[in-house]
């Protein structure tokens, strides 16, 4: 039987990052064999984060990067605050956002994400990621709220003043839209609003002639106003008390594209 030696046991935790005792097994379990032993414990540690893949990422990061004429966003989140500002943890999500600014995909890192899963014993996950590009006469503005760097936005508009695109970031890590404007929105679920609010005892105490017209007016303020971008109330009120679709009208906004991500 081959001697596991403290140097084999090191030389395989310096490589893989694995606890002192599995790389021992790993080793025993392997006849001595480094490779295998390698190999062993990286299916181990698959298996592994595959076990932890329905547990909650409440923690992570969100990074912009923009450079002249292109812009991405990434959201990586973890389990616990201290992984969040581990080095590996941040270094990869460094990469991931790097991969999507040059043009790849964050799912091409994925071995990546498992291995790290493994290493630091969270769940690991990209939660959203985009990459843009600027065309003639748009501009690229993003927000990312500091220091905890766990909520983020980037805009790509057109006309217009600037800063006015960058206080567009910061109302979507405000507000956070879930649609851009009411095409986007399926119709069975504005369908399934309409019922509840139907159903609900404000409407019923109502005037049965009255009540359509309440429905949709609750509809418009409290389903569309809240979750739908362009119909949200501009997030400062010292500035506009109007819509966001008609605030950016007014400022000579054109919104091209945006994606906003929140981890935790």
């Amino acid at each position: 039987m081959t001697e596991i030696t403290a140097a084999m046991v090191k030389e395989l935790r310096d490589a893989t990052s694995a606890g002192m005792m599995e790389c021992k097994r790993a080793l025993q379990e392997t006849g001595g064999d480094f490779d295998e032993a390698v190999k062993l414990l990286r299916e181990k540690g698959m298996a592994s984060a595959a076990k932890r893949a329905d547990r909650a990422t409440s923690e992570g990061k969100v990074g912009v990067m923009v450079r002249d004429d292109v812009g991405a966003i990434a959201a990586i989140g973890c389990e616990t605050e201290p992984v969040s500002n581990n080095d590996d943890f941040l270094a990869y999500a460094e990469k991931v956002l790097r991969t999507v600014f040059e043009g790849g995909e964050a799912a091409s890192l994925e071995a990546e994400r498992v291995e790290l899963a493994a290493k630091l014993g969270e769940n690991i996950q990209v939660a959203g990621a985009k990459r843009m590009e600027v065309s003639e006469g748009e501009v690229l503005s993003s927000y990312v709220h500091s220091p905890a760097n766990k909520v983020g936005a980037l805009v790509l508009t057109k006309g217009g003043d600037p800063q006015v695109a960058r206080s567009l970031a910061l109302h979507l890590t405000f507000a956070r839209p879930t649609y851009g404007g009411r095409d986007e929105v399926p119709q069975e679920l504005v369908d399934a609003e309409r019922e509840i609010l139907a159903n609900s005892d404000e409407v019923k105490s109502k005037p049965e002639n009255v009540r359509d017209k309440i429905v949709e007016g609750q509809l418009n303020k409290k389903f569309y106003g809240e979750s739908v971008l362009t119909e949200q109330t501009w997030y400062r009120a010292d500035e506009s008390t109007a819509n966001v679709g008609r605030y950016l009208a007014e400022q000579g906004v054109e919104l091209v594209d945006y994606a906003w991500y929140a981890v935790g």
